[in-house]
């Protein structure tokens, strides 16, 4: 092994060999070897055949030497360095299959786990996305995952070809001495605890270097996407920001240079310790060699498989850290893995029957899940202390929209009206009662029935960071050209498109920041005509907009309803107007309903509402 190797093995966390792993954790990794069981078999053969070639070439030098050189028989010469060279050339190309498993087995694995770890999160409910950390998301599905494939590649490798390295260099070395073999035996102390030492050195440094790269990578992320840096132009000094980024660069270089120093003396401290063994076996060996018991060929051998020695040594000594650092990279996946989705497909879910949609919510009570049940500790960070769940958001919330009717739901803030509409395209499970759609309970319909009859706006209408014709496609992948342009012409926003000097193929940016907020809302409403649902879901879709982004979105709103069943969490006095139904939502229940005149002649919250909520839009609606 060499000293980069050895180095490495030492620097990991040695914390790691203290760790409690969760039961059955070796028996799942097992469960992942699996389907890679004869490449891992031929993997490992490949290995200790490479590992044998570490004694054969010393002890050829030692035929070489005693039965060529010495008795100048040329031909032996000449054979045995065929056989050498021949040895080389076979230890190639053994490296290079090796290499080859390795990396299909690696790659492998890294692909198995991050497409499960992907499809599974994106299975998690909205809560989990509320709690989780981005940044920590990604490490599970990069980081952690190829710490996992380590232990099919890198682990697995290191520990054969080590434990078959050592075995067969010592049996050697005993063969030919074993006097100059214990000699060199007892010098192991005073190179592995020096090495340990120094590894635990750098293995802390390493682990303040990871911080203070992530702490310089985290400032990076705020400031650079576009939400982050126009708060720094709005508010941040500049220089103040060129300072704090100067203080975090120095001080990540001051660590650099630290770690770069201290491997240097690991490896001058690996190469004296070598030396001073190599030059005690040629010494001891020499008078032996002078004295007659020892051959010149037998001395030379000694010596290189002496220098072949020490890395196998150290790396084994380190093993438990080696191993345990790939089962808690594996552990941390399955940790992901493990946490179930609340939200789910029953195996026998069936379509939502077609035809117009005509929604039921019977009796309905929910209550926002705890962290516990959603999210995990290790992926909020400062969000990690606050882990209870909510008491009931909603209670007894029972009412119907027949097909083709607009219901409006109107109430204070934090009354219960998002949720509702939440309930509808269940992102959310009720936690009593039922949502049904044409009749099916919406926790027995499939995924696939549900997303295509049911489409939702938000108030923040979220654009990735690709083309206009690729962020409408996403709801209908395989609409043409015509049918992206027919869905922006009733979403009043094909002139802006049309403008544009790539038209359809214009990247939005970030979140869509390179369009205001009325465009990309009405981008929104087109992606939702494109889809074409039966049921529309509006959560306060003009909420945040100014008055001619509003009145833009309100046309391509009217025709987004027109014909289709739609629940409104109502913003305008005209969606007020015209709902066939007005649901007064108020402490999370229905504590009205009925038509704008029937409330209004009430008398009751409804009237109170339209007084200090929509009277101010009175004089801009045509009588």
């Amino acid at each position: 092994m060499s000293g980069w190797s050895a180095m490495r093995s030492l620097t990991r966390d040695g914390s790691v060999k203290d760790r409690k792993l969760a039961p059955g954790t070796a028996r799942r990794v097992l469960g992942y070897a699996l389907p890679f069981k004869r490449q891992i078999i031929v993997f490992l053969v490949l290995v200790v055949v490479s590992a044998t070639l570490v004694v054969a070439t010393p002890l050829l030098l030692k035929d070489l030497i005693d039965n060529g050189i010495t008795p100048r028989n040329r031909s032996v010469v000449v054979e045995l360095a065929l056989v050498v060279a021949l040895l080389a050339v076979a230890d190639a190309v053994l490296t290079l299959i090796q290499r080859w498993y390795s990396s299909r087995i690696g790659e492998g694995l890294i692909y198995a786990l991050r497409t499960e770890v992907f499809a599974h999160v994106l299975r998690q409910p909205i809560a989990f996305f509320t709690r989780a950390q981005t940044g920590a998301l990604v490490t599970r599905l990069n980081s952690d995952v190829i710490g996992a494939q380590q232990a099919f590649t890198s682990v697995l490798s290191s520990v054969v070809s080590n434990v078959v390295s050592l075995t067969l260099i010592i049996a050697a070395m005993a063969s030919l001495s074993w006097q100059l073999t214990l000699a060199s035996l007892a010098l192991v102390p005073f190179f592995l605890i020096p090495a340990r030492v120094m590894g635990r050195r750098l293995s802390g440094l390493t682990h303040a270097q990871m911080n203070l790269n992530a702490d310089l990578g985290s400032r990076m992320t705020e400031r650079f996407n576009v939400a982050g840096a126009l708060l720094v132009k709005l508010f941040g000094d500049p220089r103040r920001e060129d300072r704090e980024y100067e203080g975090q660069a120095a001080d990540v270089r001051d660590m650099g240079v630290r770690i770069a120093l201290n491997r240097s003396v690991f490896f001058v401290a690996l190469t004296l310790v070598a030396s001073l063994a190599t030059a005690m076996v040629y010494g001891f060996g020499g008078i032996m060699a002078v004295n007659g018991s020892l051959t010149v060929g037998t001395l030379l051998a000694l010596t290189a498989l002496l220098a072949r020695l020490y890395g196998p040594l150290t790396s084994l000594s380190n093993v438990r850290v080696d191993v345990m650092t790939a089962l808690v990279s594996f552990e941390r996946v399955f940790e992901v893995l493990d946490l179930k989705p609340l939200v789910t497909e029953r195996a026998d879910a069936r379509p939502i029957p077609a035809g117009p949609v005509r929604v039921e919510v019977d009796d309905v009570a929910f209550r926002y899940p705890s962290a516990d049940e959603v999210s995990l500790a290790s992926l909020e960070s400062v969000a990690a202390g606050d882990r209870k769940g909510s008491g009931l958001v909603l209670r007894d919330i029972s009412f119907e929209v027949e097909p083709g009717q607009l219901v409006a739901l109107v109430g204070p803030s934090g009354a219960g009206k998002s949720t509702i509409t939440s309930l509808l395209a269940r992102l959310y499970d009720p936690s009593a009662g039922a949502v049904r759609i044409n009749g099916l309970d919406l926790r027995q319909a499939t995924t696939t029935s549900l997303s295509a009859t049911v489409g939702m706006v938000t108030q923040e209408a979220h654009l990735f960071h690709d083309t206009i014709r690729a962020n409408l496609a996403y709801a209908a992948p395989d609409a043409t050209d015509d049918q992206v342009v027919a869905a922006l012409k009733a979403a009043q926003v094909w002139p802006l498109v049309s403008a544009l000097p790539e038209g359809l193929d214009t990247v939005v940016g970030d979140r869509g920041h390179r369009l205001s907020g009325g465009e990309k809302q009405r981008l929104a409403l087109a992606r939702l005509l494109l889809k074409s649902p039966g049921l529309i879901v509006l959560d306060e879709a003009t909420a945040h907009l100014d008055s001619e982004s509003e009145a833009a979105v309100q046309r391509a709103l009217d025709t987004a309803l027109r014909g289709r069943t739609a629940v409104v969490i109502a913003h305008r006095l005209s969606t007020v107007r015209g709902a066939d139904q007005i649901l007064v939502v108020d402490g999370g229940r229905i504590v009205e309903r009925g038509t704008h005149r029937e409330l209004m002649t009430r008398g009751g919250v409804y009237s109170d509402l339209y007084t200090t909520q929509f009277a101010d839009q009175e004089s801009d609606v045509p009588a």
